[in-house]
């Protein structure tokens, strides 16, 4: 199954992006805890490689916690410094603030040693869709600065928002990159639901994501749906028979249980769950 979205405005978004750099001093990049590679946008990486940059693993409430700190290793290999976060109940909100704070005293001191007083420093926040932006920089400016939505591309335009003491923060678009050379990439973006399900094959991708689990964690969808199957293909059915989902003449609608699925895998339903490891914790 091979993956690939990346619709216009994306590539207008990417364009102001790379002209918004040029105004700010801090990038905060947001992560899926759930897959922290997989959803690091590598045109991003190139593009605010010379700025300031804090990572967080937003939704981290929803990962494994046992591989959250694995990640959070691997990162730190990499010379920066991941936050994991909850922005639905603040928690590690105090954290990205001392860690904004510290960037941004960092640079004043900077425009200090050179003459510049009293400018205001500024954010760039940015991730993937549905990485969780909006409802983080509303948590971070302590009121509702951002729409929010369950759905990727809720934000479409650039908005600056003011937090007080002299930050200004850039909340800009959810974007990705115009091809996944992994097309693991792209089925595990899918999961989580950040590409447009109208791009989609509901079935073939509830496939994957069982079989994703099956590798991950053998039997939990089993487990937590009471079903049998010797593969992805025949849970599926089973799954459509237990919750009755069921078309005209009584064949199992997997269309259906395919979505059910993956609503219940994106909510934790099936519980906190990661569906990658970083580099060299295979065996973990």
């Amino acid at each position: 199954m091979n993956i690939q979205w990346y619709p216009g405005h994306m590539t207008k978004a990417r364009r102001a992006m790379e002209e918004d750099l040029k105004l700010v001093d801090i990038v905060v990049e947001l992560l899926d805890a759930r897959i922290p590679s997989s959803s690091r946008n590598p045109d991003l990486r190139t593009m605010a490689q010379s700025k300031k940059k804090i990572v967080i693993l937003n939704k981290a409430d929803l990962a494994d916690p046992a591989v959250t700190p694995l990640w959070l290793e691997s990162l730190r290999s990499e010379g920066c410094e991941p936050i994991p976060l909850d922005a639905r109940s603040n928690t590690g909100l105090s954290a990205v603030r001392s860690a904004i704070d510290a960037a941004a005293r960092e640079k004043r001191e900077r425009d200090l040693r050179r003459g510049i007083k009293n400018r205001p420093i500024r954010l760039m926040v940015a991730g993937i869709p549905n990485v969780g932006k909006s409802t983080f920089i509303n948590s971070l400016a302590g009121k509702t600065a951002a729409k929010t939505g369950d759905k990727p591309g809720v934000t479409r335009g650039n908005q600056w928002i003011s937090l007080g003491r002299s930050v200004d923060l850039l909340d800009t678009p959810g974007i990705l990159w115009p091809r996944f050379e992994d097309p693991q990439v792209g089925i595990r973006l899918a999961l989580i639901g950040s590409i447009r399900e109208e791009v989609l094959e509901t079935v073939l991708l509830a496939r994957e994501g069982i079989r994703l689990l099956e590798e991950r964690y053998p039997g939990k969808v089993r487990e937590h749906y009471g079903i049998e199957g010797s593969d992805a293909a025949e849970l599926i059915g089973s799954l459509a028979r237990v919750r009755h989902t069921v078309k005209k003449g009584g064949e199992p609608d997997e269309e259906r249980a395919a979505a059910l699925f993956l609503n219940d895998l994106r909510r934790s339903a099936l519980g906190r769950l990661t569906l990658e490891l970083p580099s060299g914790a295979e065996g973990e």
